[in-house]
């Protein structure tokens, strides 16, 4: 689990795309490698990745296809600039929202507006996630815990101060650009429960009041 507080911008050293998936090595900066071990897990652009080898100033992992897929990752090229952030420990300062670093979907930058000192972004989101995006919510891009500040129709606006733009890749991105996002996980568990609510208990449950007469349970 993540936060979405960027810890620090890595750079990717190299991706190698095969029929089976990729393996990608980060250069990561500024980030505190001591702590890192083998199987550890670095959200990479909000994605969810497993250190498969390591060392003061970079990691690699391997990237399945369906990864591949389902996130910007496959466009992604040597020298590109990434958001790290290492998982999350018991004792972490929560600045964020919960993050899972899987990916729900591919946005895209469609404006960019100077507003005082801030920078305001409209991103456009897949149409099977825009239930998720409400005003004043959590959404994560590119591993970025940021406050969605109005949602129109597919499009939510993002208002970033100077702060961010520094400490994120933010500063990359022009109109057009492609971001992951992934919702807030709560609001994905909220649709669920109120899904199964307007379902019948029997369905629910397999619990019929028939099953619990013929099992002795009950009498009639």
């Amino acid at each position: 689990m993540f936060t979405g507080i960027i810890e620090a911008i890595g750079t990717i050293a190299s991706i190698k795309v095969s029929g089976q998936g990729a393996r990608i090595t980060v250069n990561t900066g500024k980030l505190d490698m001591a702590d890192v071990k083998l199987g550890d897990s670095i959200a990479t652009n909000g994605i969810c990745l497993t250190v498969v080898d390591y060392n003061q100033h970079s990691y690699s992992a391997d990237v399945s296809m369906e990864t591949l897929t389902h996130t910007g990752l496959a466009n992604y090229q040597a020298g590109d600039r990434v958001n790290l952030e290492k998982a999350m420990l018991p004792t972490t300062r929560f600045g964020g929202h919960i993050v899972s670093g899987h990916v729900d979907g591919v946005g895209i930058v469609r404006r960019i507006d100077k507003v005082g000192n801030a920078s305001e972004y409209w991103l456009e989101m897949p149409h099977d996630i825009k239930q998720y995006a409400a005003q004043k919510g959590s959404i994560t891009v590119d591993g970025a815990s940021l406050t969605i500040n109005d949602v129109s129709d597919n499009q939510f606006r993002l208002t970033i101060v100077p702060h961010t733009i520094e400490e994120t890749i933010i500063a990359d991105y022009q109109v057009g650009s492609q971001v992951n996002l992934e919702v807030d996980v709560v609001a994905r568990y909220i649709e669920r429960l109120l899904l199964c609510q307007q379902q019948p208990s029997s369905a629910r449950s397999g619990v019929t009041e028939e099953l619990l007469l013929k099992s002795g349970f009950i009498k009639g």
